[in-house]
């Protein structure tokens, strides 16, 4: 995540929504979160995120690809997607993960995060033009 900001030259603070990598496994939503909070610090609770996943499933190869779609509807449309069926969040997973329904905001830098198998290691980062 902070190689792809970097990369596109931003600083974290302008990202207004993350699209979770949010398999919905312990281990891995408090990695992601933990690393969120890391790069983001402060801002990691002013960031909007959700998980796209919880509604398609895993799509394994097909997810990054999708996700990132997803991503740039979100902020061609103004609307943060949910993250349905997050009805007993874990405590250390205390971001906002947009629980339940989708949110309007103005969106003009978002992130696409996948991590998974086969080392799959990638974050996009797309911002309006």
């Amino acid at each position: 995540m902070g190689e792809a900001i970097r990369e596109a030259g931003i600083a974290p603070e302008e990202v207004d929504y993350i699209n979770a990598h949010g398999t919905s496994t312990p281990l891995n939503d408090k990695i992601e979160t933990l690393a969120i909070k890391k790069l983001f610090k402060e801002h990691a609770y002013k960031v909007s995120i959700s998980s796209t996943k919880s509604m398609t499933g895993h799509l394994l190869g097909a997810a990054g690809s999708l996700e990132s779609a997803f991503s740039l509807l979100a902020m061609r449309d103004s609307i943060v997607p949910p993250t349905i069926n997050l009805e007993n969040p874990d405590p250390e997973c205390d971001l906002d993960y947009t629980p339940l329904k989708a949110k309007p905001k103005e969106l003009r830098v978002v992130m696409s995060n996948s991590f998974g198998f086969g080392g799959t290691n990638a974050a996009l980062v797309f911002r309006k033009l």
